[in-house]
């Protein structure tokens, strides 16, 4: 089996579905090695062994992850979020998806799209490089001098 790295993230709302659901999905997830954030982390530690905790999300546990998906550190993310619920943290939420579609991270917003994320045949032996797309003519757009 290839060893995956797998982002935990659950808002307040959502985290005794994301328990739940790591659970069920214990011997699919116990082999692989698992990042979450603040409480999250806590709860899911205890279904899992060694699961690495990171601050709580509005503490900077959303950034610290992101920073891991821009490493290339992170090859799942399963991020439970609240819709209903406005987060004081909004914008770092944002941040963490956009750094997860940037680089092309499989990201999982719900159960139903988790379920299909590990069951999918790219799940645990495959190796699966993702295919970034190029953003250099952003960095050549914004390092350019007025005429």
């Amino acid at each position: 089996m290839i060893q995956k790295t797998i982002a935990l993230v659950a808002h307040d709302n959502r985290k005794k579905d994301l328990f739940d659901w790591v659970a069920h999905n214990r011997e699919m997830l116990k082999e692989h090695k698992v990042f979450a954030t603040g409480t999250t982390g806590k709860m899911v530690a205890e279904v899992l062994n060694d699961v690495t905790r990171l601050k709580s999300g509005p503490l900077g546990g959303d950034q610290q992850l992101g920073a891991l998906i821009a490493e290339g550190k992170i090859d799942y993310l399963i991020f439970f979020w609240d819709p209903m619920t406005s987060q004081p943290h909004d914008v770092d939420v944002k941040a963490l998806l956009r750094m997860s579609v940037l680089y092309n991270v499989p990201t999982a917003c719900n159960r139903s799209t988790a379920d299909f994320l590990i069951t999918s045949s790219l799940y645990g032996d495959k190796v699966y490089k993702a295919i970034l797309k190029d953003y250099s003519i952003y960095l050549n757009r914004n390092t350019e001098q007025p005429a």
